[in-house]
């Protein structure tokens, strides 16, 4: 029995515990946040654990979980080594800090690792339900990565690894693939609508078009899925369609003419990044 204790209620804390609660390999122990409030309404829904209102006042565990805010981190292992607590295996959740944020611990003799799952926590329950198959991207010490490695499987995730000195570029291309996805999306929107389209026409060609890409790139990869006037290098309409959105739109003409000089060099290289010579 993995007994695991969990420094931060929040909804990635109560996404795990959901998740944990589920298997009989896994004993959820105390739970602690700043907010008492918070640890005790992630206990009253996973059904798991025990709410303290101290550090040190958590068991003994196998499995530390600091699941707090990424910019609390630090002051988070900190705050555990001061509790006195015996050296154990101790994880952090963030995509942008590397394991090297608990450094406090592993100077304590803890082993340390960070475990990124690929996924929305909106809603911890819809995410538990979502979890099936998530890549969960892991690096840190031997011991502790095979550990939370184990563990993510047992719970139905995919854990990967990623380089520890390169996890704020790995978390950026999440931002690319996804966030940047919603905000390109945005401005469509904003663009149809300044042509005269129909507001729910236009969210029908976004979603098709959106949908289609994906599946484009899921099915041929970037560089095949590519299509449009940069992939055609047809310079005389990325001209003036590019001088047609910096009139309307300033900001967005500059993303609209960076993103065709990266597609052109798509399409004709197979790569974004421009040649080393």
């Amino acid at each position: 029995m993995l007994r695991v204790n969990v420094v931060g209620a929040g909804k990635v804390a109560q996404t795990l515990m959901l998740l944990f609660q589920k298997s009989d390999r896994i004993r959820v122990q105390s739970v602690y946040s700043r907010s008492p409030e918070s640890a005790d309404g992630a206990v009253g829904l996973a059904g798991v654990g025990q709410a303290v209102t101290r550090l040190s006042d958590m068991e003994p565990a196998d499995l530390w979980l600091l699941t707090v805010p990424d910019d609390q981190i630090t002051a988070a292992a900190e705050a555990l080594v001061d509790s006195g607590a015996e050296p154990s295996v101790v994880i952090h959740c963030s995509g942008f800090f590397s394991s090297q944020a608990l450094a406090p611990l592993a100077q304590a003799g803890w082993q340390v690792a960070s475990c990124h799952p690929v996924l929305s926590f909106a809603d911890p329950q819809t995410a538990r339900d979502q979890f099936t198959g998530t890549y969960c991207a892991v690096e840190g010490d031997a011991a502790a990565v095979a550990l939370i490695s184990d563990l993510i499987v047992q719970v139905g995730g995919q854990p990967f690894p990623v380089s520890a000195d390169k996890k704020a570029l790995y978390h950026a291309a999440a931002v690319f693939s996804n966030n940047f996805a919603v905000v390109l999306q945005a401005i469509a929107a904003e663009a149809w609508s300044e042509a005269g389209v129909p507001d729910v026409v236009a969210a029908a060609l976004g979603d098709k078009l959106l949908t289609g890409a994906a599946a484009n790139v899921a099915r041929l990869g970037p560089v095949a899925a590519l299509t449009g006037p940069a992939a055609r290098g047809d310079q005389d309409v990325l001209t003036r369609q590019g001088a047609e959105v910096s009139a309307w739109h300033p900001e967005a003409g500059e993303v609209y003419r960076a993103m065709s000089h990266l597609a052109g060099r798509l399409k004709a290289s197979g790569k974004t990044l421009p040649d080393d010579d």
